[in-house]
């Protein structure tokens, strides 16, 4: 074989391989669904539509991954021991912890918070719910998950695959209960 054939072979063979890598991903995609690049890369208004991989310490540094609660209604609450509406909210939610767990329900609450301020609060008021403790990250990824505004209590809602069904920033109360979790639980029997 001559030396031509073997170098027009070598650039024919790079020049395929260059092309699907760089167009190939797309075009051999069976499931290449506007759906399917939504649920990827989050919704088109850049909010994360599907629970991120979240690793946040407990008060006594045990880590603690989102993906325990697969298969639950999760209820992801940030809030700050010195925040009034988060401190109503959490007995709200602690409330619906005791009386849903057993339907499906998870609430977690990630604090925004120094540790021993937590650890103050919650020996003054325990919850029956995990807390974790948050940081600059969880502040961001609570941005990308509907908090535009960065504030306290902010409270998102999981359904039982992971997508992102519900977010608010602000005090929650019966109402986003009876409209957002009650029919999910139901959903579940």
């Amino acid at each position: 074989m001559n030396v031509a054939k073997v170098f027009a072979v070598t650039v024919l063979a790079g020049s395929v391989s260059i092309g699907l890598a760089l167009f190939g991903e797309r075009w051999l995609d069976p499931d290449d669904s506007a759906e399917a690049r939504r649920l990827a890369v989050g919704s088109p208004d850049g909010l994360i539509e599907t629970l991120p991989d979240l690793r946040l310490p407990r008060l006594d540094g045990r880590e603690v991954r989102s993906s325990s609660w697969a298969g639950k209604l999760l209820v992801l609450h940030l809030w700050a021991s010195w925040c009034l509406p988060c401190q109503r909210e959490m007995a709200i939610l602690d409330s619906w912890q005791q009386r849903y767990a057993n339907q499906g329900l998870q609430v977690v609450g990630i604090s925004i918070d120094r540790a021993d301020a937590v650890a103050r609060f919650l020996e003054a008021h325990p919850v029956d719910y995990p807390i974790l403790l948050g940081n600059i990250e969880t502040v961001r990824l609570s941005k990308q998950l509907g908090n535009r505004t960065g504030g306290l209590p902010f409270t998102v809602i999981f359904d039982a695959l992971g997508r992102r069904v519900f977010s608010r920033t602000g005090e929650l109360d019966r109402a986003v209960f009876d409209a957002e979790i009650a029919p999910r639980l139901a959903q579940r029997r």
